[in-house]
């Protein structure tokens, strides 16, 4: 597969996968212009790299969802369940196609005027409300970095802070034509990077439109076509300095990192392990020669060779919140089938695991959460009849305790039901009533771990037919 395709499907890949965890939380508050920001610039760096590829399924889908999305962002639209939904589905159509991007190197054939009929009809306004009290009336405001969401809040300031109204009339003296809408001019690139370099170097840009400057050249420079390349510095998140709310992009920390194939840092850990072994045996050597020359050296090639085994070993290290990025989307879709009202909540999405480590505990941690949203947390009726408040939570965390890495998932819903997976049990043929009288409520509990065994009354697309616990366990152990 050509270089350029397999960068573009790795960036791809996270950028949608942010959207979605965005999605989600915009959807919990349509208000939070920072994060519609952010759901629209990753969106939008997509449309062009898509476009320079001449990806033109994946263009076209992209820039109906960004249609729609800029309908929010202006502020004549709210976004509604609705909304989410439909962008959520074209950005599973996405995947679809990026799936055959990358099994064949060219974009499979297909329709999508389903999807993108309906984005634009939406788009047209025929299934939202207009917003009351349009933001986009008001100037861009700084935002408290306390007040921020885990996203960075550079991108509550607009595009449009920075963009003359008579762009389109302007001969730009370099480029020699008119500048293209959302394309800034060389004296306002120059403006956005001296107010990156500090407040003394803005003084060509107004108070409180550094970050929408900023961001008005990174995405310009994303809309011209060599630059679409690299959409890592339009996707990284900003970062405040703490020093009156300023918000900076995080360009640094793009240009820091490099992404590097797997298959290299295996090789890399197997060439060092080979040489802990030579250091061992040359280690052995000193001590039946009892060679004081070597004594030296031997120290020095010891600590060197620890090192850089202790260096490799973190390169293999990810945050298990890589894992988690899905699991909102699934609470979500979840609660749409299932008719209720769940809050996800995360802890410690910062600690680190092994990379296979990792990629093992995907499948037991969807299955899990999915088992608490269909059997654990009950419907709104049925919390509120029992004294609860009608939203439920699933809380997921990792932690460090006594050397080990903790990640435990725990829900407020009513539980397992003892006398369900008794019934169950027996109707199974995995135990008889003579057995079952004499096991304790945990060994009666670990029933569920039984391939084929579910407790729900019929079969949805959650649900009941009995695989998911079995798999947990397996992949755990």
């Amino acid at each position: 597969m050509d270089d350029l395709i397999g960068e573009f499907l790795n960036e791809t890949s996270e950028s949608l996968d942010t959207i979605d965890v965005e999605l989600v939380r915009f959807e919990a508050d349509p208000t939070d212009r920072s994060t519609l920001d952010n759901i629209f610039r990753l969106l939008h760096t997509i449309k062009g790299t898509c476009g320079f590829l001449g990806l033109g399924r994946l263009e076209a889908l992209a820039h109906a969802g960004e249609t729609l999305l800029g309908k929010f962002r202006d502020g004549d639209m709210v976004a509604d369940s609705a909304a989410v939904t439909l962008v959520l589905h074209s950005l599973d159509r996405i995947k679809e196609i990026l799936n055959g991007l990358e099994e064949t190197g060219a974009e499979p054939a297909g329709e999508d005027r389903d999807l993108i009929d309906q984005l634009e009809a939406m788009a047209m306004g025929q299934a939202a409300a207009p917003v009351e009290d349009p933001a986009p009336e008001t100037p861009p405001v700084e935002v408290e970095p306390a007040a921020a969401p885990a996203e960075a809040n550079a991108q509550a300031q607009p595009e449009e802070a920075v963009q003359p109204e008579d762009d389109e009339n302007d001969v730009d003296p370099l480029l020699g034509r008119p500048l293209r809408p959302g394309e800034v001019s060389l004296a306002e690139l120059e403006a956005a990077f001296a107010a990156a370099d500090g407040p003394d170097a803005a003084d060509g840009v107004e108070d409180g439109d550094e970050g929408g400057a900023d961001q008005a050249a990174i995405d310009a420079a994303a809309a011209e076509p060599p630059a679409a390349i690299d959409t890592a510095p339009s996707a990284a998140p900003a970062k405040s300095d703490g020093a009156g709310g300023e918000t900076r992009q995080t360009g640094a920390r793009a240009q820091s990192s490099i992404r590097v194939n797997v298959d290299v840092l295996e090789s890399l850990m197997t060439t060092v392990s080979e040489l802990v072994l030579a250091r061992n045996q040359l280690h052995q050597l000193s001590r039946d020669n009892e060679d004081s020359s070597l004594k030296t050296p031997l120290q020095r090639l010891s600590s060197v060779t620890t090192e850089l085994q202790d260096g490799v070993m973190k390169t293999r290290m990810q945050p298990v919140g890589d894992a988690w990025r899905k699991l909102p989307r699934i609470v979500r879709d979840a609660c749409q089938d299932l008719g209720k009202k769940i809050r996800f909540v995360t802890e410690g999405e910062d600690t680190e695991l092994d990379r296979q480590v990792l990629e093992l505990i995907k499948d037991p941690l969807t299955h899990m959460v999915r088992n608490s949203a269909d059997h654990g947390v009950e419907t709104p009726q049925e919390r509120e009849a029992a004294g609860k408040p009608a939203e439920g939570v699933i809380k997921l965390s990792a932690y460090h305790e006594g050397g080990a890495i903790i990640i435990k998932i725990a829900d407020d819903g009513k539980g397992l039901d003892p006398a369900k997976i008794r019934a169950k049990a027996l109707e199974k043929g995995l135990t008889n009533e003579d057995e079952l009288s004499r096991l304790s409520e945990q060994q009666v509990q670990r029933f569920i771990f039984a391939a084929g065994f579910s407790t729900a009354a019929k079969v949805t697309n959650l649900s009941g037919r009995g695989v998911g616990m079995d798999v947990v366990r397996t992949n755990i152990e």
